[in-house]
């Protein structure tokens, strides 16, 4: 998957100039109920600015008066993450770690152009699509041997057990030859044979629940 296929287009991103000031911006993400928006100047992309960033401005400006800061400041002046983008044809998973500090990543193209964002709400979206979250099932989680065809294996247990796969994961264990893998089928009346055969085959469950 890709961003383009997750992102907010710029038609459906609410974001401010760099020189928008910072009462007309704090009232935006009032109105809104946003935690920050994107700022651009022209086409480009120049930052983000949030709640916590304003308030922060205005403690470490030299002004006392809060009125007057947030009238004679500009967007621009605060933004940050000006750096931190990502390509429309990125992986997504690759938005994980950029949202780490801040509630949305700026989407660019190749030419730097600012057309959207991708927000901590998208990302959490997609995982939980990814983990089966939104479905009822039985979450299987269990250890393989690192070797060549146990994926394989796996998918053909699946299918002569005539199981429905929600979502399928796999994770490093600190042991570099075995991996955590972690399966959600739909529930049914033969879990405890299909479980008995996952083990046969040197799968190693360690839990099971329903969810």
């Amino acid at each position: 998957m890709y961003v383009r296929s997750a992102m907010k287009p710029i038609r459906e991103t609410v974001y401010v100039n760099d020189d928008t000031k910072l009462d007309e911006t704090l009232k935006l993400l009032k109105e809104r109920e946003i935690d920050g928006v994107p700022v651009v100047n022209g086409t480009k992309y120049a930052g983000i600015v949030t709640f916590n960033r304003i308030y922060k401005a205005f403690f470490k400006s030299d002004m006392t008066d809060k009125e007057r800061f947030l009238s004679e400041t500009t967007a621009g002046e605060i933004a940050y993450q000006k750096d931190v983008t990502v390509d429309q044809e990125e992986v997504f998973e690759n938005t994980l770690l950029l949202a780490k500090n801040a509630p949305l990543v700026a989407v660019v193209d190749q030419n730097e152009h600012f057309i959207g964002i991708i927000t901590r709400s998208d990302i959490l979206d997609q995982f939980q699509s990814a983990f089966g979250m939104r479905k009822p099932g039985i979450r299987i989680a269990f250890a393989s041997s690192e070797t060549e065809g146990r994926i394989a294996r796996l998918a053909k247990i699946a299918k002569s057990f005539h199981e429905n796969i929600i979502s399928l994961s796999t994770f490093d264990e600190s042991n570099q030859n075995v991996r955590r893998i972690v399966m959600k089928i739909e529930k049914k009346e033969n879990i405890d044979q299909f479980i008995a055969k996952l083990e046969q085959n040197g799968f190693k469950v360690l839990d099971i629940k329903e969810v």
